[in-house]
């Protein structure tokens, strides 16, 4: 399967209007979803090896970038 960045319009296409209207008003909220960016940034060069890093880190960086996706619906639910 070729890599892929998971932006969180792509992960969540049915709520573009409401991510992008969150971005411009809710600080907390473009905080998030500026560290979740970078985040997936990190991932994908880690796992197309532009930046290796150990397995067990790697798995940290997944565990993390679903920690925000899951803060970041949660805001987009409210």
């Amino acid at each position: 399967m070729p890599l892929r960045h998971h932006p969180l319009v792509k992960e969540f296409p049915e709520h573009h209007d409401r991510i992008h209207e969150l971005k411009i008003s809710d600080g907390h909220f473009h905080r998030l979803m500026n560290d979740y960016e970078n985040l997936d940034k990190e991932i994908f060069r880690a796992k197309s090896d532009v930046e290796p890093t150990d397995d067990t880190h790697l798995k940290e960086l997944g565990v993390r970038r679903v920690q925000l996706k899951d803060q970041i619906y949660a805001l987009i639910q409210q």
